[in-house]
């Protein structure tokens, strides 16, 4: 099924805006459905390479090195490719050729994924597998700007972050599901990693590709008008003309943007630092041991997906609960008191001793990951111009990578003398800096037509 011509949606829905035709939720859901396989990727990473490149025999205190990956493709990539989507002018559309080169190489690298013979393979391949999804993310994020009115965009925006939360619930979720299926937990292949590790990132394969071809086939992008079509042409080429857009739109960017980055500096470094250690966290919380080649802390990464799964549940039904509250009182309060439900949960977490309790701090960061996922892109959306939407989104999405290129650079010199070399710690420090997080989050100045959404 296809888009029907934007004049005729535009005429039933009185028209709003000029070519941006009003969409139901449906076909809202359906051009973001995409989001799925995407997020489901970028959860199988964040709860399973902490405990790959463990079978594979790293250090704790190596973690932050080893996911270096996410921070050094991000930056380099999301910001080229987004400027790259804004000069785009082919016959499958302006966005559409990023999704589709991204899944293809994203699907590729989470087959090989669990086939690792060695650390250093697992690594090279995250790299692949990051700079793939990366290559998707932007031009996305930039597509929901494109595609949707004004009044329609938190609806969109967060969508996706509802997405994020089933997809990541599922990814999570994926090795205990398997094993409720019938496979053995302690069936091991050669390189150490368990059996049900290769049958999620198989799925994951599958999802991405799928996932992708669905939206793009059932909510095609608006064709541009013949002035954009011109300008688009009119502009310089080439790489030298895509980092001079890249230092321009840097140069210029709006007032609220720059303010945001306080704000994501605590976020992004909180939450990358959870994804690195919480299973290991969890294994000494629960089981008092530290040994990734133990029964014990096999069953904390089974544990950790359960958990996780759930939180990324909180945060698919929370993503879309979001979307009334965001226009009553705004994006700004909203988001600050998600990250202050995320930075409490966080300081609990390592000083429970039961599996079963584990689930109550999960509320919190399932609310503060939804809020992640949706409001800063809400609070973002008015303010950049829409023709700079691609290179802004990506420059926005630097907010993200560099952060967690910080924490990558500066964990390990302080993890054991500041931290002790336990990862109890480091989730505690996690939320200390989600609640700096909320605090930077209300002195932001939004343009005062967001301010009321």
């Amino acid at each position: 099924m296809t888009d029907p011509l934007p004049r005729a949606e535009s005429a039933r829905a009185g028209m709003p805006s000029p070519g941006k035709p009003m969409l139901s939720i449906w076909r809202i859901l359906q051009m973001n459905v995409g989001f799925l396989g995407l997020q489901f990727s970028f959860g199988l990473q964040q709860s399973n390479m902490g405990p790959i490149y463990g079978f594979l025999g790293a250090s704790e205190a190596a973690m932050p090195l080893l996911w270096l990956a996410g921070p050094m493709t991000g930056l380099i990539v999301q910001p080229i490719i987004g400027a790259m989507s804004d000069r785009t002018d082919t016959r499958w559309g302006r966005r559409t050729p990023y999704f589709i080169v991204g899944a293809i190489l994203c699907s590729l690298s989470l087959l090989a994924m669990p086939f690792s013979q060695t650390l250093w393979m697992a690594v090279s391949l995250l790299w692949i597998l990051d700079a793939a999804n990366n290559v998707t993310m932007e031009p996305y994020r930039a597509y929901v700007r494109d595609r949707l009115d004004e009044r329609q965009q938190p609806l969109g925006f967060l969508t996706q972050a509802s997405f994020t939360g089933a997809a990541q619930t599922l990814s999570y979720l994926a090795p205990s599901l398997l094993i409720w299926f019938g496979l053995s937990r302690d069936s091991l292949a050669s390189n150490g990693i368990p059996t049900f590790t290769y049958v999620a990132f198989i799925v994951g394969a599958v999802l991405s590709i799928t996932t992708i071809l669905w939206s793009i086939l059932n909510v095609r992008e608006l064709p541009m008008a013949p002035e954009e079509k011109a300008r688009i042409r009119a502009m310089p080429r080439g790489a030298a003309a895509t980092l001079k857009e890249i230092g321009a739109a840097i140069a210029e960017m709006p007032v609220a943007m720059r303010q945001m980055a306080l704000m994501k500096l605590f976020q992004w470094y909180a939450m990358f630092t959870y994804w690195q250690f919480v299973v290991f966290a969890l294994s000494r919380s629960l089981f008092d041991t530290s040994d990734p080649q133990s029964a014990a802390f096999r069953e904390a990464t089974l544990i950790n997906g359960q958990v996780g799964a759930f939180y990324n549940f909180i945060a698919f039904c929370s993503g879309i609960a979001m979307i009334p509250i965001a226009r009553r009182i705004g994006s700004k309060p909203l988001h600050a008191l998600c990250l202050t439900a995320s930075g409490v949960a966080m300081l609990a977490l390592p000083n429970i001793g039961t599996r079963e309790m584990l689930f109550l701090p999960m509320f919190g960061i399932g609310l503060g990951w939804a809020s992640m996922m949706g409001n800063p892109y809400v609070m973002l959306a008015r303010a950049v111009p829409a023709e700079r939407t691609g290179v802004y989104m990506g420059i926005f999405n630097m907010f993200i990578v560099l952060p967690m290129l910080l924490q990558t650079v500066t964990m390990p010199l302080y993890y054991d003398s500041l931290l002790g070399g336990d990862p109890r710690n480091a989730i505690m420090l996690a939320g200390a800096l989600m609640l700096a997080g909320a605090v930077a989050t209300m002195f932001i100045r939004l343009p005062k037509a967001e301010a009321a959404a």
